[in-house]
């Protein structure tokens, strides 16, 4: 498995990534589902962004992740990208970057922005545009109080290896619903968030990184 560096990452990123932010969806939680639905036909779903940022260390490059507040009412100790609505008049961009800053303590200017995955469609019914970006090293986390327990990284050698990409499964009202998981150690990485992070690897593999 090729072990990126930032440089060689910009470079494959933009054979491999979408220039702007997608308009619309390619992907969902639905998408090995076809008898088992959760999303509604016709759903007008909430725009939102998160920010799937690459922090280069010790040679190589990690992705940053967040592990929800085990308090909250929705998606309580799941792990996730940082990221949210898009407010009215906002652009994906500024909003994976307000969020990110809101949610980890990440600063805009450690960031550079190189292009965007496709769209995905959560079973919540947020539109998601993921924003891929290099992290400039020298910032220090700041997880926000009862959102975010907490901000970790892991090696993106690892989820790119597609020996460790698996299919799981879950029963929901009598029928059988598979997604997307990266187990990483203590880690249960899934769902949404799996899903984005597989479209990541398939654009690097598709470009020929």
């Amino acid at each position: 498995m090729n072990a990126f560096t930032a440089s060689t990452f910009i470079d494959a990123a933009k054979r491999a990534l979408r220039d702007t932010a997608p308009e619309t969806w390619d992907h969902s939680d639905d998408d090995m589902n076809v008898k088992a639905r959760m999303i509604p036909e016709g759903v007008t779903p909430k725009a939102a962004a998160v920010l799937v940022g690459l922090v280069e260390r010790d040679g190589g490059l990690q992705l940053l992740l967040t592990q929800r507040h085990a308090g909250l009412s929705k998606h309580a100790g799941q792990i996730a990208f940082p990221g949210g609505r898009i407010d009215p008049g906002e652009t994906a961009m500024a909003a994976a970057l307000r969020e990110a800053e809101e949610e980890t303590g990440l600063p805009p200017h450690h960031v550079e922005v190189l292009g965007y995955l496709d769209g995905y469609l959560t079973v919540t019914g947020y539109f998601v545009a993921p924003v891929v970006a290099i992290l400039k090293d020298g910032f220090a986390v700041a997880p926000q109080p009862g959102e975010v327990d907490e901000v970790f990284e892991v090696p993106l050698s690892f989820l790119l290896d597609q020996g460790n990409l698996e299919t799981h499964t879950r029963e929901w009202n009598g029928l059988t619903r598979r997604y997307y998981a990266y187990p990483y150690g203590e880690r249960y990485i899934w769902g949404a968030t799996a899903g984005m992070i597989k479209n990541l690897g398939d654009r690097l593999h598709a470009a020929r990184f």
